[in-house]
């Protein structure tokens, strides 16, 4: 029999972390609740979940300090949850490293779809298996970025990407040279997901260009008043 996958909750509220906790259990998940920033780190470390639900408000250490904190030692996916709706906040959140922002009061229903989305596309894999270029993939020089087991593989070392950052990467580079708007992005890569602003494509890609720098085969261009595409250099 499969493990359960675990997920930590982090929310001062405990009400709202247990009902969390209750719907979450009964879809066979294992959860473990803590109600501030520095256990966060800590259960992290030891508890080792599959994915993160992170509340913003948090005592002490808030919420995007938790999420700078784990993404520096940790590529678990997190799902941030938040009353605070802005675009501003949004893009923060994203940008620091989450995968997904949820703004409450939510629907359970929807809480629950878009924990199994984002963990159906993050599978971690050992670094010698990232390299096998098995199922699909794109490779470049210097570069392989697997879909199959979720990998890339960048100047021969394997490169810690979200879920939703090597989607991005991977569309893209799957259609060399062809020019995509930031709308067709979003609907190709968040599809129902998409939490209202183009500029969250905007983050991802400062994102990847952070992780990934051009190259003199290829690079990650922006179309300018356009979108963005994966140039492919005649050498």
């Amino acid at each position: 029999m499969a493990a359960k996958q675990k997920i930590l909750i982090v929310d001062d509220d405990n009400n709202i972390a247990e009902l969390i906790s209750l719907y979450l259990t009964k879809e066979c998940y294992e959860c473990k609740i803590v109600n501030d920033g520095e256990d966060a780190i800590k259960e992290n470390d030891s508890f080792h979940p599959n994915l993160i639900l992170l509340d913003l408000m948090l005592p002490g250490m808030d919420g995007y300090q938790v999420c700078r904190e784990i993404r520096q030692r940790s590529n678990t996916p997190i799902i941030m949850l938040s009353a605070k709706g802005e675009i501003f906040d949004k893009v923060l959140g994203l940008e620091l490293g989450a995968d997904d922002y949820i703004i409450k009061p939510f629907d359970t229903k929807e809480l629950v779809a878009r924990v199994k989305a984002v963990l159906r596309r993050f599978q971690p894999i050992p670094a010698a298996a990232a390299s096998q270029t098995n199922g699909k993939y794109v490779e470049y020089p210097d570069l392989i970025i697997n879909l199959t087991n979720y990998s890339v593989v960048y100047q021969g070392e394997t490169i810690d990407m979200p879920p939703k950052e090597l989607e991005l990467l991977y569309f893209l580079a799957s259609s060399p040279n062809q020019v995509f708007t930031r709308e067709q992005l979003l609907d190709h890569i968040w599809g129902y997901e998409y939490i209202g602003d183009t500029r969250t494509v905007d983050v991802h890609i400062k994102r990847l260009r952070e992780k990934i720098k051009d190259h003199k085969s290829w690079a990650i261009s922006t179309v300018w008043g356009i979108g963005y595409k994966f140039e492919v250099k005649s050498v």
